[in-house]
C-alpha cells in the first residue's frame, strides 16, 4: 500500500495530466489539486484514476496547502502537474526521507536542453537561492519545485504564505528548525504540449512571483 501521496497542485494541466497520470509510480497515491481551472483538469485527473481536490482561492501556496490537508500517508512529495518532472524521480526523494537520512529531500533542476528554463526565470531562481544560501545557511541550490517530507512535520512547520512564496517560506521554516536536506538533480523537460507556466512562461509572471518571494524574504 502507498505511504505517499504525491500532491499536484494544477491549474489548466488537463493536457499534461493526459500523459502525466498514467506515468506515476504506483507506490504513490496522487491527489490533484484544481486551483480554478477552466479546462477540464478536474475532469481528466478523475478520469484516470487520482483523488481531486478542489481550491477556489488562486495561489501556488493554497493549492499546495489544499494537498496537504487532503493528504492522509504519512509522506507528501510536491511536483508541479506540468509534464516538466519525471515522477519516477520522486522514489529517490522518499526513499531520501523514509529511510530517515533526511527530515526533506528536495530536487535540483537540470534542463535536459537549452531553453527548457527560460533566462529571467533561471536567473530569479539563482538571486533567490543565493540570497537564502547567505542569509540563513540553506543547504539546498533550487528552490524546491520537487520535494519530499513528513507529512506532520511539514503541517507542524505552520507556513502561511498562500501565493507563489511559499516554497521560500517552507525553505526558511525548515532551516529554522534544523531540518537535514538531501538534494538530488532531476531533469527537467519542457512543459507539456498544450499548458502554459504561470511563474517562468513570461517576464511577468517571473517578476510576479518575485514579488511574492520578496514579501515573505523581508518578514
Amino acid at each position: 500500500m502507498p505511504d505517499c501521496d504525491l500532491i499536484l497542485p494544477c491549474r489548466d494541466e488537463a493536457a499534461a495530466l493526459r500523459s502525466l497520470l498514467p506515468s506515476i509510480p504506483p507506490s504513490l497515491s496522487v491527489i490533484v489539486v484544481d486551483n480554478g481551472s477552466t479546462d477540464g483538469t478536474a475532469e481528466v485527473a478523475r478520469g484516470l484514476g487520482a483523488r481531486v481536490v478542489t481550491e477556489t482561492t488562486p495561489g501556488y501556496g493554497a493549492a499546495v496547502h489544499a494537498g496537504l490537508l487532503a493528504a492522509t500517508n504519512p509522506f507528501v512529495a510536491f511536483m508541479d502537474g506540468d509534464g516538466s518532472f519525471d515522477p519516477d524521480e520522486v522514489l529517490l526523494l522518499l526513499d531520501d526521507v523514509r529511510s530517515g537520512r533526511a527530515d526533506i529531500a528536495v530536487g535540483r533542476r537540470r534542463p535536459v536542453r537549452r531553453g527548457v528554463w527560460p533566462w529571467h526565470a533561471r536567473a530569479g531562481n539563482a538571486l533567490i537561492v543565493a540570497w537564502l544560501r547567505r542569509r540563513i545557511d540553506l543547504d539546498a541550490h533550487d528552490i524546491a519545485p520537487m520535494r519530499v517530507c513528513r507529512r506532520d512535520a511539514l503541517l507542524e512547520l505552520g507556513v502561511t504564505d498562500r501565493r507563489f512564496g511559499y516554497p521560500v517560506e517552507m525553505l526558511q521554516r525548515a532551516t529554522a528548525a534544523g531540518w537535514r536536506f538531501a538534494e538530488r538533480d532531476v531533469a527537467y523537460h519542457p512543459r507539456a504540449e498544450g499548458t502554459r507556466s504561470k511563474v517562468s512562461g513570461s517576464v511577468v509572471g517571473t517578476a510576479r512571483t518575485a514579488r511574492d518571494f520578496a514579501k515573505v524574504l523581508s518578514r
